[in-house]
């Protein structure tokens, strides 16, 4: 029996005793991070709410196993964010939906969570009618016209089937009796709110595709009203894709068990802490971000220089050389090696080990 079909679905409980120590953790985690980042200062904060929210739409979207372009997603966010990144990259129609239903969430948290609301942010996920190969109803309830909704995987043939959700015709009930919960003042902490909607809102799969990344966008709306912030410095999305076994067999666990949902509390609780922790490494790679262009305040840089250097602190891969230089700036080859010999001279790069053709470039690390 799955936990909708219970006769007193969706009364979910849970042992708030059990729960109590790892909750206090994570609220004390909370404060900690925002209070560590509000000491930042306007700019840098703007930075690692741009670190996060591009990490939370790649990771959601990896959790499905969907890779996007990062480049596309990250100058798709700086755009909604009104942050200057130099050389913009356009993205294409489907890295803008995703985007805008993830900054949506958390920037508008505020704002009710409507029925109107849903189908738009999962109309955005597939702006041309399909996932992949297969069509997919856009802006609308799924139908059970094919049969029923299942979470399925194995071979042909093979297949295990997970959880089967409730019925279609169901669907539009079960929404309105969600949001009207979501809304609703009540004494269930923030937190522990964020991991119930997740649940609940995957547990009705009402869309016949991109419930998971609704899902995990409801959380981040529900975990920005705990904080009562739009600046996200943590990757909810990150933390579940680097535990996705675990999340899935968490999430089986409670779809195929009772109301009581402690379990599934526990480890989103966990999940939680531990995304809050790996925000450290988004305030190291902001923190350095800040000092070589503190280091480079006083020097005169041009746009092209201006813009390598920002790729080089922004998941740059392989080794920076004269012909990479050229083709990010769009430059000759002569004109890289000046830019990159006036760098060296003021202390921003440094050359690597090796000469000839095989000679490379690096940022110095600042003390």
């Amino acid at each position: 029996m799955y936990i909708h079909q219970h006769p007193e679905w969706p009364k979910f409980r849970w042992d708030a005793g059990q729960l109590g120590t790892r909750l206090a953790e994570v609220r004390h985690q909370q404060g900690r991070l925002i209070g560590r980042m509000e000491g930042l200062g306007f700019q840098l904060q703007r930075e690692a709410v741009l670190e996060t929210l591009t990490a939370d739409v790649l990771k959601s979207s990896e959790i499905e196993g969907e890779r996007l372009d990062t480049e596309q997603v990250r100058s798709s966010v700086a755009r909604r964010l009104g942050i200057d990144i130099g050389a913009l990259k356009p993205a294409d129609r489907q890295v803008e939906g995703v985007v805008e239903m993830m900054v949506d969430a958390t920037r508008n948290y505020g704002e009710p969570l409507t029925v109107q609301r849903l189908l738009a942010w999962q109309a955005a996920l597939s702006p041309t009618g399909r996932s992949g190969l297969m069509q997919v109803r856009t802006g609308a309830w799924r139908t059970d016209a094919s049969g029923p909704m299942q979470v399925i995987s194995g071979p042909l043939g093979h297949e295990r089937v997970h959880f089967e959700a409730p019925a279609a015709a169901r669907i539009q009930g079960e929404v309105e009796e969600f949001l009207a919960w979501f809304e609703a003042p009540q004494a269930v902490d923030a937190v522990l709110r964020a991991g119930l909607a997740h649940l609940w809102f995957v547990t009705i799969h009402p869309f016949e595709d991109g419930n998971g990344r609704v899902a995990r966008a409801i959380a981040d709306l529900a975990l920005a009203r705990s904080e009562r912030s739009a600046q996200r410095f943590y990757s909810m999305s990150s933390q579940i894709r680097a535990e996705r076994n675990a999340y899935y067999s968490a999430l089986e666990r409670a779809q195929e068990g009772t109301l009581d949902v402690t379990a599934w509390l526990d480890w989103f609780l966990g999940c939680l802490g531990r995304a809050i922790e790996g925000a450290q490494g988004t305030l190291d790679t902001v923190l350095r971000k800040a000092r070589v262009w503190e280091r480079m305040g006083d020097l005169r840089v041009n746009e092209r220089q201006r813009m390598v250097v920002n790729r080089l602190l922004d998941r740059f891969e392989g080794k920076l050389t004269t012909s990479k230089y050229a083709k990010l700036a769009k430059c000759s080859q002569d004109t890289a090696h000046r830019d990159i010999a006036a760098l060296m001279e003021a202390g921003i790069l440094v050359q690597g080990p090796g000469g000839g053709r095989s000679t490379s470039y690096a940022l110095t690390e600042p003390e």
